[in-house]
């Protein structure tokens, strides 16, 4: 199991209120699932997609990523953790604007102290998963919104996570655009990884494995979705 959640609470303290976001929720997805997280605006789900990605902790519960409890764990703990085994696909991209998409690919990997030629090559072989090999030179303004989102998905996958996260990743894209960024999280899926999407479309979720569904801080419902691939060996670009 990569992801298993046990009574997690989340509450805010507002000046002298404490604001609930996520109550006691229990949640489990298994390695190479493909998860789609739906629910209105104020449901928690942005809160329980900043916990499962690390970059907040728990008010009460146990969250245990890949076997490791990260509950309680150090912000540089955290950091490490989010470098190695998850990469993040935002709706707003999150590029840097004067960088060539080659070197926003190749940002995760500066972090991570890996050499600049192997930086470089990994980073043209992740652009080239998602069909940007023509594109390496080209900064953020001289690409598309699809070319900027395979970017981004390219820049999540460069560290070989074992999950990635999407927050809304066709958000800001029409709506055939957006279905291309969907076919290839769906490569990525069958190649291996842990998919977990943030979508307010329904026909968005009903692509992935499995709908899970918040209101009020709670796990309202969970569905089977569509049949899991079998994982591939390489992910092929639409």
């Amino acid at each position: 199991m990569l992801i298993d959640m046990q009574h997690v609470e989340k509450v805010y303290r507002l000046g002298k209120i404490d604001v609930p976001a996520l109550c006691g929720v229990d949640l489990q997805i298994d390695a190479n699932e493909y998860v789609a997280i739906m629910g209105p605006s104020g449901s928690g789900k942005s809160t329980l997609m900043n916990i499962v990605g690390c970059l907040d902790s728990p008010t009460a519960g146990r969250y245990l990523l890949d076997g490791e409890e990260v509950s309680r764990l150090s912000d540089n703990r955290l950091s490490e953790i989010r470098s190695r085994k998850i990469g993040f696909v935002f709706q707003t991209f999150n590029l840097m604007p004067r960088a060539t998409a080659l070197r926003n690919v190749e940002l995760p990997l500066i972090y991570a102290g890996v050499p600049a030629g192997r930086r470089r090559q990994l980073a043209a072989e992740a652009l080239a998963q998602v069909g940007l090999s023509d594109r390496i030179k080209h900064k953020p303004s001289e690409l598309s919104g699809g070319q900027r989102q395979r970017v981004a998905i390219a820049r999540a996958l460069v560290t070989e996570p074992a999950l990635i996260l999407a927050d809304e990743p066709t958000g800001n894209l029409d709506s055939t655009t957006g279905q291309e960024i969907m076919e290839i999280l769906a490569a990525v899926h069958r190649a291996g990884n842990t998919v977990i999407l943030v979508t307010h479309e329904e026909q968005l979720a009903a692509q992935t494995g499995r709908t899970i569904r918040l209101r009020d801080g709670r796990i309202e419902n969970q569905d089977d979705t569509a049949p899991s691939a079998a994982p591939q060996q390489a992910v092929s670009p639409p």
